[in-house]
């Protein structure tokens, strides 16, 4: 984990571009969830990703096992979501949780994590034979299961349109977690993913490509080629309701700089368009 020291200096790099960052919330008009998934701050302890996130002005986050364990005892569940909660931070879901065992105690230990962290919402990896056994659990806890599209490297859902194939007569708090990159990475165009998807649209992560195949050219939200416009755009048409979770898979050392430059380019495509 990235230590105090460490920290502070990559604040300091990045307090030009977090003052842009902390500008103010998109207008009503556009209900937008912007967060953070916390897998971007992956070598930052709970505490600094907090703080990390506090930063960077945004209110959502969807909380990654590095900093809330899976195995952890039930009162550091509870103390982990107080830390987030006290911090005025609202948790919108956890993940990416995997779901490989066709074990029905398995898949409730994860159920019983996610109630007891506060999580609304499972961000899921599960297989084609795992999706179906998670119904029952999404109607006994009513917390969603939102399929994450990996792209071409993922056997089971490369595609969120792989995903929706097997859910159509699936509880509708069964959908996906639309990640743009792995999208765009699958051959697909976003737009029509996103459209196909209706409203089992139930989360999004997002991050640019300066390729729209190239896993390695992940870049800052707005210097890449992905249709950010067009999609923030189609979630104002549709009054979306999940989250918009930006999950910045570089620099993962001293990520808060290019974070912040996403937020700001992502908060300016919603002011225009106000």
């Amino acid at each position: 984990m990235t230590n105090r020291r460490s920290f502070l200096s990559a604040s300091a790099a990045a307090s030009s571009s977090l003052a842009l960052a902390q500008s103010p919330s998109p207008p009503p008009s556009h209900p937008i969830k912007l967060g953070v998934a916390s897998y971007s701050l992956r070598e930052f302890s709970r505490n600094l990703a907090i703080k990390s996130t506090k930063q960077l002005g945004v209110q959502f986050i969807n909380i990654k096992e590095f900093h809330l364990p899976y195995i952890a005892k039930p009162d550091d569940i509870d103390r982990g979501r107080k830390q987030f909660e006290n911090a005025g931070l609202t948790i919108l879901g956890g993940g990416t949780v995997t779901f490989h065992k066709e074990d029905d105690n398995d898949i409730r230990a994860y159920f019983e994590y996610a109630k007891r962290a506060g999580m609304p919402l499972i961000v899921a990896a599960p297989t084609h034979k795992t999706l179906p056994m998670l119904e029952k659990f999404v109607k006994e806890y009513d917390i969603k299961i939102a399929v994450h599209n990996h792209g071409p490297e993922d056997k089971y859902f490369p595609s969120s349109r792989d995903a929706l194939a097997m859910m159509k007569n699936m509880d509708p708090r069964i959908g996906v977690c639309c990640d743009i990159g792995h999208e765009s990475r699958a051959g697909m165009d976003i737009l029509e993913t996103l459209q196909l998807a209706g409203p089992r649209l139930l989360d999004m992560h997002v991050k640019d490509l300066k390729n729209p195949l190239g896993k390695d050219s992940q870049c800052d939200v707005g210097d890449g080629i992905l249709p950010i416009v067009a999609i923030f755009k189609y979630l104002k048409k549709i009054h979306y309701s999940g989250g918009v979770m930006l999950e910045y898979e570089i620099n993962g050392d001293n990520p808060l700089t290019g974070m912040a430059k996403s937020f700001s380019y992502m908060r300016g495509v919603l002011a225009a368009l106000a």
